[in-house]
């Protein structure tokens, strides 16, 4: 978790494209984190921020 939004994507463009796989920006209490996106339950409380996907185009 960090509380620098941009830490965070920074993370979550690396993250995507090293997996491959959709990548998740969410917010819990003021802090950033990140995780694949089919690993996010509808029941989590979580505040998304921004999707990226590997495959999007630039």
């Amino acid at each position: 978790m960090s509380h620098d939004l941009s830490l965070a994507q920074s993370h979550t463009f690396q993250l995507s494209r090293d997996l491959m796989v959709p990548v998740t920006v969410f917010a819990v209490d003021g802090e950033y984190g990140v995780l694949p996106t089919d690993e996010i339950d509808d029941g989590d409380d979580l505040e998304i921020v921004h999707e990226l996907s590997p495959w999007a185009a630039h």
